[in-house]
């Protein structure tokens, strides 16, 4: 085989470049397919293009329907089919010569359209699994035309004979190969029969499947059919209930899940017919799962994620398209404007599934939005239709438990959110003992979605959760008391002030919490950054620290009076006792908010245990 280019050399004579067969062939192996397992697809779909270009020349009457005949018997793989054949001249331009240009080629180039694959390097797919490749075929676009006997060698060698018709009654193509002795994972019968349903299962044209033994149709033997029923959307059925079943049952069978329901997809300018099935259980926002796509019947891929738009992970697609374009391999879809529009289409069927379930199926919505909540919130982020559809329903985490925001508004007019999981966890309890409506918004999409609760909800009320608000809902102690715990509370300050941490002495619920450590991220970033200014003073870095310099809020730790802890610890009158106690409150606060301790706060938990046990054992001694 040569790729036929001429250069020029110093004595004007034209040279050829050469092709190394067996490079290419590593080259397709390694680079363009994903499995040798694609020769018998390559087979399979210039089979299909064969019978498509018969059907367009002479259509087949539908007692007499042309085919594909698949035979395999561990010494030889052969593809049969009816198509409309090859003359010698095609020959020597679809299977001869890699990259030569003809003004036929050019006309069936514009006629892609109507063909799955392309001659050529599909058939070059075969030498992943055999040295030698023998085409016979015979043309129907003359009634005399004779047969055409092509060899090609995995060498690189070729040759072409012109045979009596007799050599092959009937028009069409038969290619045969002749496995390598370390192509047998993919050339054994068994194999290349389930290889055979796995890409052609969808396929318009009868395709039958021959092990050589004789048996009986279904089992292997002649007549086996790789697709005996259409797909199960072209189907009819006697209900709409059968035909949901029946659907659902196949996703079951492809997918391996049963589906919390199956979407029918059709889009007719594209020739599209298909199913998404939702999935009954939730899966990661940032996993996307492959789709069933096939072309013209043939699979195409099993992991064509640009079918769907990344939200859409809570669903699964198989579907059979018309006018989709393979890339190169035939294993992905190329990327263009039929498969964008096809995209947004496909989207747009998601979200009218969606809607009817709101507006009529209850059950199904809320099994669903159990499920995959965190899709439908990443959808109503930028859909306002679904926003006002399903945002009363979404489920959110609040200090009333988990609940919808249409159920939360009804209890608090003014919805308070947090900006982190870890805030949330500091004030959950107390803002609750409070009655105050505190929504975590620490979670993907959920602070925006809070504040746009008034959109639908016009009455609600949404602000952020700041330390001012929660402090200001707990109660003061008298006058007395506050005076009685001056000194404790003195001794505490400076003992925090390390953590730039002021402390106070208020009552609230639930009593059992002796103190609250009113903190943000925000705030530790901006002290963060104070402290490196301060250590940088004088130097480039310093400077610029400096300018961005704010006045850094300080935390707060809120002292509990209601607590029996609290109330034994303001009367200590040890000053040494009293700074080890205000630590270690200090750091069962830290520990309660569950956010990462610094290694300051830890090293100061470990100390402040260790001096009240040390005070401890002192005392009994």
């Amino acid at each position: 085989m040569t790729l036929h280019h001429t250069a020029a050399n110093p004595t004007g004579a034209d040279r050829t470049f050469q092709v190394d067969l067996r490079g290419l062939v590593d080259l397709l192996s390694h680079h363009l397919y994903s499995s040798p397992r694609v020769y018998l697809r390559e087979l399979m779909q210039n089979a299909v293009d064969a019978l498509t270009a018969r059907d367009a020349l002479e259509p087949a009457a539908p007692t007499d329907p042309l085919g594909i005949r698949l035979y395999a018997d561990g010494s030889v793989v052969r593809v049969e089919d009816d198509g409309v054949g090859l003359t010698e001249a095609d020959v020597h331009t679809f299977l001869a010569t890699i990259g030569r240009s003809s003004k036929r080629a050019d006309r069936i180039a514009e006629q892609r359209g109507d063909f799955i694959g392309q001659f050529g390097i599909g058939l070059l797919s075969c030498f992943l699994v055999a040295d030698e490749i023998h085409v016979l075929s015979r043309s129907a676009r003359t009634p005399d035309a004779p047969a055409v006997e092509w060899r090609g060698r995995g060498d690189g060698s070729y040759t072409v004979r012109t045979l009596p018709a007799s050599a092959r009654p009937r028009p069409g193509t038969t290619v045969t190969l002749t496995p390598r002795a370390d192509a047998g994972e993919w050339t054994r019968p068994a194999q290349v029969h389930v290889l055979a349903r796995h890409f052609g299962s969808l396929l318009r044209h009868p395709v039958t499947f021959d092990d050589g033994t004789g048996g009986p149709g279904g089992t292997g033997g002649p007549g086996a059919s790789v697709n005996p029923e259409p797909a199960p959307w072209a189907r009819t059925y006697p209900t709409p209930g059968a035909r949901s079943r029946a659907l659902a049952a196949y996703g079951e069978e492809v997918f391996g899940f049963k589906p919390l329901d199956t979407i029918e997809l059709d889009l007719p300018a594209v020739g599209l017919k298909g199913i998404a099935c939702v999935l009954p259980e939730a899966v990661s926002a940032g996993r996307r799962h492959g789709h069933r796509v096939h072309v013209k019947g043939m699979l195409l891929s099993e992991q064509a994620e640009e079918i769907l738009p990344d939200w859409a992970f809570f669903v699964r697609c198989v579907v059979d398209a018309e006018s989709l374009r393979p890339t190169a391999s035939r294993e992905s879809l190329y990327e263009d404007d039929t498969l964008a529009a096809v995209r947004d289409a496909l989207a747009e069927r998601l979200r009218a599934w969606i809607a009817r379930a709101a507006a009529s199926d209850p059950d199904l919505l809320h099994r669903f939005l159990q499920a995959h909540h965190l899709a439908v919130k990443s959808l109503a982020v930028h859909d306002d239709e679904i926003l006002r559809m399903l945002l009363p329903w979404l489920p959110f985490e609040t200090t009333d438990g988990h609940t919808t925001l249409d159920e939360f508004a009804r209890t608090h007019r003014t919805v308070l959110v947090t900006s982190s999981v870890e805030e949330f966890r500091q004030v959950a309890a107390i803002a609750s003992a409070a009655g105050l409506g505190v929504v975590n918004g620490g979670y993907t999409y959920d602070r925006e979605l809070v504040h746009r609760l008034p959109e639908i909800r016009p009455e609600a009320t949404v602000a952020d959760l700041d330390p001012e608000t929660l402090t200001a809902h707990l109660d003061p102690v008298d006058r007395e008391t506050e005076l009685a715990a001056a000194a404790y509370l003195a001794q505490a300050r400076d003992a925090l002030a390390v953590f730039d941490c002021d402390v106070a002495l208020r009552t609230f619920q639930p009593a059992s919490a002796p103190a609250l450590l009113v903190d943000s991220r925000e705030a530790r970033h901006e002290r963060t950054r104070s402290q490196l200014a301060r250590e940088q003073e004088g130097g480039l870095w310093g400077d610029i620290l400096g300018a961005l310099r704010q006045e850094a809020p300080r935390a707060q730790l809120i002292l509990n009076q209601l607590n029996p802890l609290v109330r034994t610890a303001v009367t200590i009158d040890e000053p040494e006792l009293a700074r080890t106690s205000a630590e270690a409150l200090y750091g069962q606060a830290a520990m309660l908010s569950r956010r990462p301790l610094r290694p300051a706060e830890s090293s100061l938990i470990n100390r402040s245990f260790l001096d009240l046990l040390a005070h401890a054992l002192r005392k009994d001694s």
